[in-house]
Order: C-alpha cells, then structure tokens, then sequence
C-alpha cells in the first residue's frame, strides 16, 4: 500500500479544469531522456525471461497480450506505475484510492498502420465480456472507462505513429462495445480509413460504431508529440488514435498504464481474458494498489516487486 498524503505533483486548479473539459492532460515529463533510456534497455532485457510473468504460456494464439501486467514481475515497471509524477495526478482526478488493474505495450514499428479511433469504456469490444464496471454501471450503459496513463519509452513523432486525440469527446458514445467484432489478421496493414491507413490489431473498429454512417472527425484531431520520458494522461472514452509509422528506421514504443478507483470490479464474473484469437487466465492476475487504501475488497491485490 502507498501513502495518499503525497500530493507533490497533485494537478492544479486550473490543470485539473482543463482536464474536465478536454479529457485530457500533458505531455507532462515523468523521466528525463537519459533515464528513460536506461529503463527501456532494462524491460527489454528482462523482458525476455518469462518465468514469474503473469501469463507465462498463453501460446501463439494469444501473441497480442501475452505481454499484459508486466509490471507484476518486472520491477522497473513496477515502480513506474507506483511513481509519485503519475500517482499524484491521477489521484487529483480519482481521488485518494487507486488500482492499477493493467498495463500494456504499445510498439510501432516501421511499416506499421496507424490504429482506428476507439474509445473503450468496460473493455467488452473484443470479447463482449466487461472488463470493468462502476458501481452501478451495467454492462450496457456508457460510463467512464479507466484512466490510462501513456508514457512514451522512445520518442513520438508525427512520422513514426505518435497519439491522436479528439479533445471533448469523453463523453460521446459513438462505439456500441455490447457489439460483435470479427477478428481477421488480414486486416492488419491492409485498410485505408478517412485517408489514414488504420487498424486494430485485426478488428475492425467501425463494426461497433453505434451510427454505420458516422465518421470521426479528423479535422479535429490533436497529434500528441511526445518525448521519451512524457507521459499523456486521457480517460479511455476519449476518442483516441495513432497515426502510421511512414519511416524506415524508427521504432515507436508506449507503455499504458490503466487504473481505477478501489471501488470499481475488474474483471467481474470472468476468469480469464479472451482477445485477439486468443484466450488466457487470469490465475496469477491481481490489482496493484498504488495509493489509499482498498475498503472495498472487489479486487485480488497483488504485492508489486520492490
């Protein structure tokens, strides 16, 4: 458990409207260039040993998120989403008690295709299955989502695929995620969408759009140019994309970290995660509680490595 005393990088009055209006916050540094630097070369080498991963033999099947929860092993991750620059603001926006219930990778590497405008409220858009639910929420209403914390472990450019975001739009319901999507990874750099080739790891996003006729507006769209060591923070209702990655030797790599506060389940009624052609158990799964404390006890809570 960490203290929720600590409020050195809370959000101001003002970074804390901005936030309500627009869905959105930063880039704000967390590491500087040189550390992050060090991190990455870290997670990449121990990366490779498996042994005391959460889903150490989800098989090729479930390639896509074999790499989930990483912090619950790897203990660079594990302070990254227990580090006082990202904790004290999502708390401003949460309040005191926090579960970081996932993480996950997000590489983009040359050649790659942008990915569709999404929005993600209980995570039921490949599965049909909620992942997550407010008190109170049915897993048919729109509600808030998770608040994910995108930290960029090398830098993000408009040429190598960085975010995009429609500011305002946490609000809207424009993707129905009780739909059905079909998974083909066929798909995969093989559609132009709006102009932008995009997709979504094989999905189509558009088979849960609640209009079959509406288009996201990219007129709107904000690119969010990070450095190496930034973090954006946005609720997962925000409309939200990224562009391709057009070089020929620059790899973009982001790491999501999502949480919620104590009160929200997590993976309610399921015990396992099914995605992208492939299905893995959530037995060694468990929330991190990374600030307040947990009076709920929805949740398994996980003891990070120190």
């Amino acid at each position: 458990m960490r203290s929720s005393e600590h409020t050195e990088f809370a959000l101001t009055p003002d970074e804390l409207a901005s936030f309500h209006r627009n869905g959105y916050l930063g880039p704000v540094t967390v590491y500087d260039p040189d550390e992050m630097d060090r991190m990455w070369r870290t997670v990449q080498r121990q990366s490779l040993d498996r042994s005391r991963a959460a889903y150490p033999d989800a098989g090729a099947e479930a390639a896509n998120i074999v790499n989930y929860d990483r912090h619950l092993d790897i203990e660079v991750l594990a302070r990254h989403v227990l580090n006082r620059r990202i904790v004290d603001r999502v708390a401003s926006i949460l309040g005191p008690d926090i579960l970081c219930w996932r993480t996950e990778f997000f590489p983009k590497y040359p050649g790659d295709e942008g990915t569709d405008w999404h929005q993600a409220d209980t995570f039921a858009n490949a599965s049909g299955k909620p992942q997550l639910l407010w008190p109170g929420e049915s897993e048919t209403e729109f509600g808030a989502g998770t608040l994910t914390v995108w930290t960029a472990f090398t830098d993000a450019t408009l040429d190598n695929g960085c975010l995009q975001i429609i500011p305002g739009t946490q609000h809207e319901r424009n993707y129905d995620e009780t739909r059905h999507m079909e998974y083909d990874t066929k798909r995969v750099n093989s559609e132009v969408k709006n102009g932008v080739r995009r997709g979504f790891f094989g999905y189509d996003y558009r088979q849960l759009q609640v209009d079959p006729d509406w288009q996201p507006s990219e007129e709107d769209a904000v690119p969010l140019v990070m450095k190496k060591g930034q973090s954006v923070i946005f609720w997962s209702t925000l409309m939200h994309a990224s562009l391709p990655n057009g070089t020929k030797d620059s790899y973009r790599m982001g790491f999501a970290c999502r949480y919620v506060p104590t009160k929200v389940r997590i993976y309610p009624d399921t015990d396992h995660i099914e995605e992208y052609g492939g299905a893995i158990s959530l037995e060694k799964w468990s929330a991190v509680l990374v600030s307040g404390e947990d009076t709920y006890r929805h949740n398994r809570i996980a003891e990070v490595p120190r």
